[in-house]
């Protein structure tokens, strides 16, 4: 249920270190210091297309499990549509696996912040990859709402990208498809594009609506201007989330090596339920 046509694999980028300790030793960029435990997984995100629009913070936070409240910028919440393909997957500890490291991945996800330590994070509604065998340990060892789907992404000359979705195994049909490409052009840096990339956890739940923490490290991202044909995107309605009726905010990202720690059991947050969306007065 793969295509990855003419998007080769790619060495590291002179935008990005080539060994792991270079990686992980610059720190003076994240807002908390990294945990003192040892990484779980590393991954490298490629040709990246963040797509945001601005939602009333009231429409998210009943989707939110509790303890987490909804971050906003300029007075709203923005949820994200992020089409990209990884590879470079490896458990810390494990080698790499021939096959079953290289897949695309979307994702839709918005912006909180956990209520006692006001720690700012990232909120996964869903993630649809194209390797069932990822989509299970996620689900098993990281509870985040993976889904399995038929996915493709073709680029012609490694500058746009053509990328579908279909998901697998619903009731629904969930499907995205869309164009993108970088305008070979730097993003601006600080304020809103900080907001929607800077962020070095995740977080997510049980069914019982325990809250976990997963820490998250990366290099600033490579943000670049973008343009974007999206045809269909299914996913906000599949997650009870109204889009407004204007175009997205655009970046792209070439690529990011991106290192992911195991999660932590916060216990305290299961006893309350979100509230109002955290205003922010400053750029992340």
């Amino acid at each position: 249920m793969l295509q990855l046509q003419r998007v080769a694999a790619r060495p590291l980028s002179q935008n990005q270190p080539d060994s792991m300790k270079d990686i992980l030793s610059e720190t003076s960029h994240r807002p908390w210091p990294l945990p003192r435990s040892g990484w779980a997984m590393t991954q490298r995100w490629n040709d990246l297309l963040f797509a945001h629009w601005p939602v009333p913070a009231s429409e998210l936070t009943h989707l939110l499990p509790p303890g987490l409240v909804v971050d906003t910028f300029d007075g709203s919440a923005w949820v994200g549509v992020v089409p990209f393909w990884m590879d470079r997957i490896r458990l810390r500890g494990m080698p790499l696996i021939p096959g079953a490291n290289r897949f695309p991945e979307l994702n839709l996800r918005t912006y909180v912040r956990e209520r006692h330590s006001n720690l700012a994070g990232v909120y996964f509604f869903s993630l649809d990859a194209a390797n069932p065998a990822a989509v299970a340990v996620a689900r098993t060892f990281f509870k985040l709402p993976y889904y399995w789907a038929h996915m493709s992404i073709k680029s012609e000359d490694q500058r746009e990208f053509h990328y579908q979705s279909t998901r697998l195994l619903t009731l629904d049909q969930v499907r995205f498809r869309a164009r993108y490409k970088s305008l070979q052009q730097p993003s601006a840096k600080g304020g809103i594009e900080s907001f929607l990339t800077e962020r070095y956890c995740l977080y997510t739940a049980d069914k019982r609506g325990t809250v976990y923490r997963g820490n998250i490290h990366h290099l600033p991202w490579p943000l670049e201007m973008a343009e974007a044909d999206i045809e269909i995107n299914e996913l906000p309605r599949a997650h009870g989330i109204q889009l407004p009726d204007t175009k997205p905010l655009l970046h792209y990202a070439r690529e990011l090596v991106v290192y992911i720690w195991q999660l932590e059991l916060l216990p305290g947050l299961a006893k309350h339920a979100a509230t109002q969306a955290v205003p922010v007065a400053k750029p992340l």
